[in-house]
């Protein structure tokens, strides 16, 4: 994947997994889903490295918006590129509700013990956030 250089009017935005580079593409706008709420990226954005939580991340260029689930990571906003890098990204169209449902049952339905207790509550957050991309997607 060739990386275009960020300009003052646009963001790089790069996802990067375990297995590969996902995404290296220019943007207007990129939101990330981080662990204290939702950061939204214009170009000329000041410094920063934050923790991501579950959830969407979006990137707007020009009338076009693409959409990815993240399961958490780190994201690096400087000179306005944007680099995610995550466990396990999946593009919004790839989320099947009902396999979205059927995995939040199934993290409810979970037997916690005080040493399960973080996972399944982790477990719960990412099927919430695949549901709620799930059902927008379908809505539109």
């Amino acid at each position: 994947m060739e990386t275009a250089k960020a300009t003052d009017k646009h963001l790089q935005f790069i996802v990067v997994t375990p297995e590969k580079a996902l995404l290296d593409e220019p943007a207007d706008f990129v939101a990330l889903p981080m662990v204290d709420g939702e950061l939204g990226v214009l170009p000329g954005r000041a410094p920063l490295i934050g923790q991501l939580g579950f959830g969407e991340m979006r990137m707007t260029m020009g009338t076009t918006t693409r959409r990815l689930y993240a399961d958490g990571g780190f994201a690096q906003v400087r000179d306005n590129v944007v680099t995610v890098l995550t466990p396990r990204a999946i593009p919004a169209e790839e989320i099947k509700l009902e396999d979205a449902r059927n995995a939040l049952q199934a993290a409810q339905a979970a037997p916690a013990t005080p040493e399960t207790q973080d996972e399944k509550i982790k477990a719960q957050q990412r099927a919430r956030a695949q549901v709620r991309m799930a059902q927008k997607m379908a809505e539109t």
